[in-house]
This record gives C-alpha cells, structure tokens and sequence, in this order.
C-alpha cells in the first residue's frame, strides 16, 4: 500500500501576499509587514454621518512554525487529537498623553433617595484635566468623572484585606520592576527578539498623542507606532517571537502608562503570563510552569484603579486574579471557600461561581490573590463595568454572567439564543451591555432592569468583537459596531424609543421595552431606564440588587430587534476584531490584516 509521506515539520519558505490579498509568487523566511493604501468605493462606509475612508491597511508578517513546533494538525473537525488554541489578530491600543481637547464622557451628578450616584453621563468636552472633578456643564448640571462613590474615588479590589496593602517606606510605595532584559534573555520560551534599529530615536519622536498599538499574530508579537510617518508605519517598534506559544490576548495598564512607561500583560496558548514593561524591554514570566494554572488563557484585562492586580480567564473556565509583583506558588484551593449558589443550568455538575481562593484570604504570600470557578466550558471575553463594581463574563457554555467582583457574589445568569457566546463590552456609561456568538446576534442586555433590551440580527456568521463609539455616544443614544466571521462590519445606532416592537409584543399591548417585567413588579419607563443598582443594596421595588437570578431564554417573538445603519464586507477574511479611537475606527483580521478607516472630516471638527 502507498503512503503519502508526511508534511515538514518547519516549511523553510513562506508565500507573500500582495497588498489585494492574492500571493504573488515570492518566498521568503520571514515576511515584513506591508503598508498599502488602497482607495475606491470598495474601501468606503457609507453612514448617516458621512463616509468613513480606509485610510490605511497594513498586513502584519505572520511567522513561519517553530522548529520544535508540533506538526500541523488535520483539521478535520472528526479528528481527535488536540489541537493548540489559537486566536485572530487582537489590538490593544495605547495613547500615552490623550488630547485635552477630545470628547469624553462625563457623568451628571444625579443622586437620588434611592442612594445610588451612578447617574447619567452626557458628553463633554475637557478643555483642562487639571480641573476639579465637579464642573458645570452649558446646562448648569454638575458633571464629574467617571467614579464608583461620591469621593470619586475608584474602589480598588481587595482593599479591604490590608495584606494586600503595599507597604510604603521612606520614600513612598516602592514597585517592583521586570528585571529580566528581554533582548538579552536566554530563557527557551522566548525564540528572538527583533528591536528597531532606531528604536530610541523613534521613540523620542513619538507624538504623545500618537497611537502605540500593540498586536499578536500566532506567535508573533508586535508593538507598532500607527502616528509615525507612513513609510515608517508598517515597521514595528519591536517584534518578539515565542517558542512554542502563541500570544492569544494582550492589555495596558491605563493607570500607570506615561510618556517614558507602559505596563503589559500577555496570556499565552500555554498558560504562561509575561508581563513586560516596552520601553525598559524587560519582562517576568508569571504561571511559569504552570504552577498555578495548566489552561491557556483567554482573555487577560488589568483590575481598574490596580497598579499590580489582573484578572486573567482560563480556558478551563477559572477566573484568577494575579498580583506581577508577587511570586508564584503551587495553588492548592482552600478548603474554607465561600458557600456557592444554586446549581447552573448550563452545567449541572458545577456551582455558578465557586471561589477556590476568596481575595480576603489570609494567605497573600504568593499568587495567585482570588481564584473563582464558574464553569467546566472555556471563557471567551470578558470586561470591567465603568463603576468599577461589576463584572461581565461570557462563555463557550452559551451563558452571560454578571459577577459584584468586589463581593465575590455572582448576580445575574443570562442564557443565549443559541450556542456560545464569543464576545461582551459595558456602554460607557454602564447602563447596557452588548453580546456576540454563535446565534449570528448581537444582543442588548440591561443591568438595571436585569434582562434582554433587543437582538440585533444581520450577521451571516459567528459575532468575533463588539465595541460602542463613546465619541457618538451620549446620555440616550448609542452607537456600537460589531464585526463577524462573515468579513462584515456592522454599524448601530440604539435608542430606547427606536426599537422595534415585535407582532408578539404589539398583541400583547407592550407599552414599552420595560414592560415585560414579571408580575407584581410594577414599574414605569422612566424608573427603569434611569434606576441603577450599583450603589445601592435595594432596588425601587425593595429586591437586593446582589441576590442571585438565574434568567430564561426569552423568545424572539417578545423580543425587540434593531436592525443596522450600516453592513459591508470589508475584508477577504474572517474578522476577529474591532475598536473607535477619536479619528478612526480600526478593524482587524485572523490573517493579519489591520485596517484604519479615517472619520468623515465633519466628526472630526471640536
């Protein structure tokens, strides 16, 4: 019998692809990456506000395997040997001195007897960040930032156990630095790393306003300067290449980033963590060896108003909390763990949310800080409230979890429509969050009402990423994108008094989105709309906002549905990721492209 023989193990030439995505015949070891701006009516966004221009595309080199890499596996989807996680192109992107003079969103002081501040936002411009906190706005509303109390001050997880209290000594609190140079380093993890050979000069011409943008593509890891000259832009800043993993998700610390420091915490296919500081180029290894966790890591976010906290998401379906200035140590779950909730219906044999290690644990010697368990199915996404408070969690299991991180207490339980969830993200003011799966729908949640707002149908394909515009956002209206495996970016525009009614709901007499409220729980549009629940134990009907709901599949047919302002391919390849600065919206895909489409120059007048 004739066998074919087996692939390389390490192909020694790579096609190049040509700026249209087509290849072009060259091979090389190594591709570099290539800057194209294309222009015509295939590359514009035609929306109510103007037409978005794609201003640049830049198609990120992907490396060739590592030689001790495993070889390539059958993708068949019957077959049963493992194979390695991976992810598209995710961009984290960092602005070290943001304009003074670009919109922000601003919260309107509007405490209530109910005791909760939350408030409302509105938009605003900030001519000086110097000013104090409580300014009047053209309406004579008093406007603050963004804040969980009334000192505006963000509470931090784990400030209550003074273990986790930095000791501060003569001269102030003293951090701990990465002490490993990552250019020098011999360590097997790392494969090469290739800085710019002006690296220094470029970073002292840097606008600080600029964008820095920070990139994985497989094991390829990448820091690009994106406000640079264009013939400079398609050159990375540095290019790190791992051995043997692939870097799945990546994020900047936004409290301590400065024009001379910016933090980074990287998750990897092989559950290590690097937290590496760009500009000293050097790093620390945490999870080494997997001390603590042997599952990938999926998602991985930096705590808010934490200089040294991050929560990373386990594909097993752990949360845990890790500290970069503490050492490692073996993780054996604590015995004395919090009390768990009623079963979860999406898997029987697990509790909601376990805690294997409470944040007020007594032994805070070594990482991890907080443990919590909340599913045997992998974490996809994950996102911080702007409160600070709450914690949105989605899953391959199909389930939307609302977590009061501070307390440790799981609140609220949303089932999909149908398959898993892939993506989540808070509006910026906190009031709603957005969905995207494998049902092909964005869907609309409301923390305040505790339920589904609307479905927005018009993929053809699984959601990848979700993201809102804060710059077209304010207190009512919401514009959001979304993008998919279909290639298409989607484009909404919500507000509450623009859904649509169902038939259902029309024959049922719905008055309102709100009105599908279980019985004896009686309520208005307004109360819903504007009640929050973050700061308060009782809601306006006396219901603990933290007691635990497990919610229902509501049918589409008492659904609202909203339906897009704008839906185009704009890509030969399934995307993986979207997000809106102040000048551009900047999308990306699993084959490394990235691509920048420039605001019509009537958005971008102050």
């Amino acid at each position: 019998m004739f066998v074919l023989p087996p692939p390389p193990r390490y192909p020694i030439t790579q096609t190049t692809a040509s700026p249209s995505g087509q290849t072009n015949g060259q091979t090389v070891l190594e591709m570099s990456n290539v800057l194209t701006h294309p222009s015509g009516p295939e590359f514009q966004l035609s929306v109510g506000e103007g037409t978005y221009i794609l201003q640049d595309n830049l198609h990120l080199a992907t490396p060739p395997p590592h030689p001790q890499d495993a070889p390539t596996v059958n993708p068949n989807p019957l077959a049963t040997a493992p194979i390695p996680p991976k992810a598209g192109i995710k961009l984290t992107i960092c602005i070290t001195n943001p304009r003074k003079s670009s919109l922000q969103l601003y919260r309107v002081n509007t405490s209530t007897s109910t005791g909760s501040n939350l408030g409302t936002y509105s938009i605003k411009e900030s001519e000086n960040e110097s000013r104090s906190s409580n300014e009047t706005n053209s309406n004579g509303a008093m406007t603050q930032l963004p804040s969980s109390n009334a000192s505006g001050r963000t509470p931090v997880f784990g400030e209550d156990n003074i273990l986790l209290t930095p000791v501060a000594g003569k001269e102030g609190v003293k951090r701990k630095k990465p002490k490993t140079n990552l250019v020098k380093s011999n360590s097997q993890f790392i494969s090469r790393v290739i800085p710019h050979d002006s690296l220094n000069k470029r970073l002292q011409e840097h606008n600080p306003e600029g964008m820095f943008v920070f990139a994985n593509i497989d094991r390829a890891y990448q820091w690009l300067d994106l406000s640079s000259p264009t013939p400079a832009r398609a050159q990375p800043l540095m290019k790190i290449l791992f051995a043997k993993a692939h870097m799945l998700c990546h994020d900047i610390n936004s409290l301590t980033k400065g024009p001379n420091h910016i933090d980074v915490i990287m998750g990897a296919s092989t559950g290590d963590i690097v937290w590496f500081e760009a500009y000293s180029q050097k790093y620390v290894r945490v999870n080494k060896n997997n001390i603590i966790s042997t599952s990938a890591v999926s998602q991985i976010r930096w705590l808010p108003g934490s200089e040294n906290l991050f929560l990373a998401a386990h594909m097993d379906g752990s949360l845990i909390v890790y500290d970069k200035e503490r050492d490692d140590a073996a993780f054996i779950p604590e015995s004395n763990g919090a009390p768990t909730l009623s079963h979860n219906p999406f898997d029987p044999d697990l509790k909601p949310l376990h805690i294997n290690k409470s944040v007020n644990s007594k032994n805070q010697k070594a990482n991890p800080v907080a443990s919590w368990k909340i599913s045997n199915h992998r974490i996809t996404d994950f996102g911080f409230s702007p409160d600070s408070r709450h914690l949105a969690v989605v899953s391959e299991d199909g389930s939307l979890r609302i977590i009061n991180y501070l307390k440790e207490q799981l609140t609220d339980l949303y089932p999909s429509y149908y398959g898993a969830f892939n993506c989540v993200c808070w509006s910026p003011n906190g009031k709603y969050i957005l969905t995207g799966g494998q049902d092909d729908l964005v869907s609309i949640w409301s923390l305040a009402e505790r339920r589904i707002v609307a479905r927005c149908p018009g993929h053809h394909s699984w959601v990848t990423a979700v993201a809102f515009d804060p710059r077209r956002c304010d207190n009512g209206n919401y514009r959001f994108g979304s993008v998919g495996e279909d290639r298409r970016l989607l484009l909404w525009d919500f507000n509450v008094g623009m859904l649509r009614r169902p038939k259902a709901a029309s024959i049922r007499n719905r008055a309102s989105i709100s009105s599908n409220i279980p019985v004896g729980r009686n309520r208005t549009e307004s109360q819903a709309t504007n009640r929050f629940r973050s700061n308060s134990s009782l809601d306006d009907d006396g219901v603990d906002a933290d007691e635990f709901v497990e919610h229902e599949v509501e049918s589409r047919t008492v659904t609202a549905e909203l339906p897009p302002v704008m839906s185009k391919a704009i890509d030969e390849h399934p995307l993986s990721w979207v997000g809106f600065e102040e000048e551009c919206i900047i999308t990306a895909c699993v084959e490394g492209h990235v691509r920048v489409w420039k605001r019509p120059q009537d958005c971008l007048s102050p």
